[in-house]
């Protein structure tokens, strides 16, 4: 259906009678409302409009509104929600059979693709998964029987699924929530999970003096997205590599947010830096749920059935997932946005940038490849106490009042928003006309 065939009746996209009523119903029958946290705008005020469609930069909600949409499925609608190609190849799947649980030639085609294109898996292996989630704890598991070590290092704010392992200063939602870890997580199971700052290498350098032949791995996000968009500082993950290979420790990069967005090979392509192994999903299936890891031959072969560690999936390669995979890398592949997307979100971030100040809002922003963050504060956001310092009441206010002017935003000051190819001059223009109101509602207001 599109766009005009859906006729919106207005662009206030605050949750109507309508949203309101099915989180009423959804309460009851869903923990919180919602089937992920950061859903239920508990941070942001209010209640979530539900959405009913979208198409390329728009979201469609349940009350009728039209809204500019910086959330693309949490990364992956990097070509806009509806491409008809990727679509149509997920169709055509789906009439062969919705899943098998077992072999697919597809299966081949996507891991050979997924490894011409990302520099870590070039002359590596991959293996298929269902989640980002899977990627990474599996990723880790995999580390750690290859190098018989037990403890990873992660850093603050980093957010890599919720895996018991990794809910320590997890940012993303726990942030968002103001959950420091997570109760059911037994001590044992963090107790070799050490944390330290994000673009910190000093504090990583001592983690590995304090622990002598004992850390399996680095699992890092090269671009931070879950304490909202924090970029590497130069050197950072060039001295993240150098001491993984001192140390005969796995450098992992978490590419589930960046992995396609911020280049065709990921960040591990922008900044030059090659990572042991890499964590995908998200883009990878076109916004279905798929997700990978992989990496040096030797690492992935410790995978059974080939060697000791255990990982399965029933619907891992998932026939629907690849098709839609396969799809969009093809039209990525094809087409290049790259140049043009980074010139849109950098203009459309130096435009928000210059109605905060109008308006007299202190805005620190930041921004790598179609991926962006303002933080309601001033002074450069470096790491997450740097993203902790931000004025969440302010960005709450601020998030409500774009809401209401037809833009939808991550309800959270620690997540990223995100640009498409779709994002043309009309979607900027309506997002910029809804910040200059959203900004003049901010510095009016009193105790925000």
């Amino acid at each position: 259906m599109t766009a005009s065939e859906q006729a919106p009746l207005h662009h206030d996209g605050r949750a109507g009678e309508r949203s309101r009523d099915l989180f009423a119903a959804a309460r009851a029958v869903i923990p919180g409302g919602v089937n992920s946290p950061v859903r239920a705008f508990a941070s942001v005020g209010g209640e979530p409009p539900f959405i009913k469609s979208a198409r390329g930069p728009y979201i469609y909600t349940e009350d009728g509104a039209e809204l500019v949409d910086y959330v693309g499925s949490w990364g992956p609608a990097l070509l806009g929600h509806g491409r008809e190609e990727v679509v149509e190849a997920v169709v055509r799947a789906a009439r062969s059979g919705l899943s098998f649980g077992a072999c697919t030639a597809a299966e081949t085609v996507f891991a050979e693709r997924l490894c011409e294109i990302v520099p870590s898996l070039r002359g590596g292996m991959v293996r298929l998964v269902s989640s980002g989630t899977e990627a990474t704890m599996s990723a880790l598991r995999l580390a750690r029987g290859y190098t018989g070590r037990s403890k990873i290092i992660k850093a603050e704010g980093g957010y890599h699924g919720h895996a018991d392992m990794l809910l320590v200063a997890a940012g993303s939602g726990a942030a968002t929530l103001g959950i420091p870890g997570s109760a059911g997580v037994p001590a044992a199971a963090v107790v070799d999970t050490l944390t330290v700052p994000y673009n910190d290498l000093e504090a990583v350098g001592r983690s590995f003096a304090a622990n002598p032949g004992e850390i399996a791995a680095i699992i890092i996000e090269p671009v931070a997205g879950n304490m909202g968009c924090v970029p590497p500082v130069a050197g950072y993950l060039e001295g993240l590599r150098e001491l993984c290979t001192a140390h005969g420790a796995v450098l992992i990069f978490d590419e589930v947010m960046t992995g396609f967005r911020v280049a065709l090979g990921g960040a591990q392509e922008r900044f030059g830096v090659t990572p042991d192994m890499t964590c995908l999903g998200k883009i990878i299936g076109g916004g279905m749920p798929v997700g990978a890891y992989g990496g040096r031959r030797e690492i992935m072969e410790k995978i059974a059935p080939l060697g000791p560690v255990y990982q399965a999936g029933t619907l891992s390669g998932n026939p629907l997932g690849v098709a839609a995979g396969l799809a969009t890398l093809e039209i990525l592949t094809r087409e290049n946005p790259y140049p043009a997307l980074e010139k849109t979100t950098q203009a459309l971030v130096c435009a928000l940038a210059e109605r905060a100040a109008k308006h007299g809002v202190e805005l620190s922003s930041n921004q790598v490849g179609a991926m962006f963050c303002g933080f309601f504060r001033g002074g450069q956001v470096r790491d997450y106490s740097d993203a902790k310092g931000s004025d969440t009441a302010r960005f709450g206010l601020f998030h409500r009042e774009m809401l209401a002017r037809g833009v939808y935003l991550a309800p959270s000051q620690f997540e990223a928003a995100f640009v498409s190819v779709t994002h043309d001059g009309a979607a900027i223009e309506r997002t910029l006309e809804a910040a200059d109101g959203a900004f003049a509602a901010v510095a009016a207001s009193k105790g925000a």
